[in-house]
């Protein structure tokens, strides 16, 4: 399978993923198809996110899945991600090229702003990503998205979308259907430590790209 920036885009998070079950389930997603895995663990332990973080690459290559780190580049070179997502209060995005050089991905969340999207896919982002489009218990002040920033940046620019926040099988449809490339899920996959539950949810989101 060649990685490809589209389809199921899981992100980790540490309250949700308890470190005894963590590899499990993330393992159980990738196994069920996610096809981009971002590793996002805002603590300060600095040893368990760099073990995290190296098992996690070996189980995305294996699966010949997208590794991305969430806006730390002294982590992303560590472990040789494939990638990292900055937001408005990392690095800027020149900066974070000249850091980990032109051949890695590099995601920029635009929250619900085409200004901002503009100037990232000007200065070289290899995604973008609005949101929040619904309610999200993870970042539950962050803006909120409509879907017509996809429909509108895609019909400016040729460049993979990513939505994010809040989304759940229940209410995802929409953004397929205004022309995301990816749709990324953390509660809904891993709000239980249950592989059963994420292999299912993972299913019935392949299911709705598939059949889109």
């Amino acid at each position: 399978m060649t990685k490809t920036l589209s389809g199921l885009y899981a992100i980790t998070n540490e309250n949700l993923m308890p470190e005894k079950f963590f590899l499990s389930m993330a393992e159980t997603a990738l196994a069920s198809g996610v096809s981009v895995m971002q590793y996002r663990d805002k603590s300060t332990d600095t040893n368990k996110r760099l073990n995290q973080a190296s098992a996690l690459k070996k189980l995305c290559d294996h699966y010949s899945a997208i590794f991305i780190i969430n806006d730390d580049v002294k982590l992303a070179k560590q472990v040789d991600a494939d990638g990292i997502h900055i937001g408005k209060n990392d690095l800027s995005l020149k900066e974070t090229k000249e850091q980990l050089g032109n051949n890695k991905i590099i995601g920029v969340s635009c929250y619900n702003q085409l200004s901002l999207a503009s100037d990232a896919i000007k200065n070289g982002a290899n995604y973008i990503a609005f949101g929040s489009f619904f309610g999200s218990s993870i970042k539950p002040d962050a803006p909120h998205a409509s879907s017509d920033l996809i429909s509108s940046i895609k019909q400016q620019y040729n460049i993979p979308v990513c939505c994010i926040g809040g989304i759940t099988i229940e209410n995802h449809r929409p953004l397929l259907e205004a022309g995301t490339d990816m749709l990324a899920v953390i509660s809904d996959l891993f709000s239980q430590p249950d592989n059963d539950h994420i292999s299912r949810r993972c299913a019935q989101y392949l299911k709705s790209f598939n059949t889109n």
